[in-house]
């Protein structure tokens, strides 16, 4: 079973995977939106998003990009 629209903790993990470094903040909703859609795992209806789903998820990518931030996580190393 694929990620849906009302899983944004598990969405916002698997954007934090292929983003990485990006602070979540900086995304516009349209991209964001695209970026969730343009996902392998994603299985559910495109037009099924709405803004306070994609604050969700973004809400949610924030967490885990601030965690990161704070333990001195750098992908790059």
């Amino acid at each position: 079973m694929g990620l849906k629209w009302d899983q944004p903790e598990d969405i916002a993990e698997v954007l934090a995977e292929n983003h990485p470094g990006l602070n979540p903040l900086d995304a516009r909703f349209t991209d964001l939106r695209q970026w969730v859609i343009d996902l392998d795992e994603f299985d559910d209806d495109p037009a099924g998003s709405n803004e306070a789903k994609l604050e969700a998820i973004q809400l949610a990518w924030n967490e885990l990009y601030e965690e990161n931030e704070e333990s001195g996580e750098d992908e790059s190393e």
